[in-house]
């Protein structure tokens, strides 16, 4: 059996045991040096968090770990295919790659069908099922400004 393989058991044995604890079926671990360095399983419904996604708290807790927000020495498995919202989190974590166990149509099969979101993304934002509406504030670009004068920040 190779690593990528028992790195996968892992994240899936977090998931059963997240379901016996009353949680959501998806578990995730991020791999540093071939040593895990963060875990964690779905905590939507006990954290009443609707983004504790198993793939989002364990970029949280890796992050912490390494103290830096950017992973791009670090491989994430999931138990499952991530989601947009986690897709998106994995691209600004700079993840060096993910490997997954199921698939996006096996979680919807289970009742997790996430195929909505990736229907919304390109459809323009007032047509949106949730209408996004953009306003022209005259003053709304001043964070920007403010951020682009800043000598010290730390770009990501």
């Amino acid at each position: 059996m190779n690593m990528h393989s028992e790195f996968l058991r892992y994240a899936i044995d977090l998931a059963r045991q997240n379901v016996a604890d009353g949680g959501g079926p998806f578990g995730a671990i991020v791999v540093k040096d071939q040593r895990i360095i963060a875990s964690s399983a779905n905590r939507v419904t006990p954290n009443l968090d609707p983004t504790a996604h198993a793939e989002i708290m364990a970029i949280r807790l890796a992050c912490q770990q390494t103290g830096d927000f950017q992973l791009p020495d670090c491989t994430l498995y999931t138990s499952c295919e991530p989601c947009p919202m986690c897709l998106g989190a994995i691209y600004w974590a700079r993840l060096k790659d993910v490997y997954y166990a199921c698939n996006r149509f096996d979680a919807a099969a289970a009742g997790f069908d996430d195929s909505f979101i990736y229907d919304e993304i390109p459809k323009k934002p007032a047509l949106r099922n949730i209408a996004m509406h953009y306003l022209k504030i005259p003053e709304a670009d001043s964070p920007f400004e403010a951020w682009n004068r800043l000598e010290t920040k730390i770009r990501y």
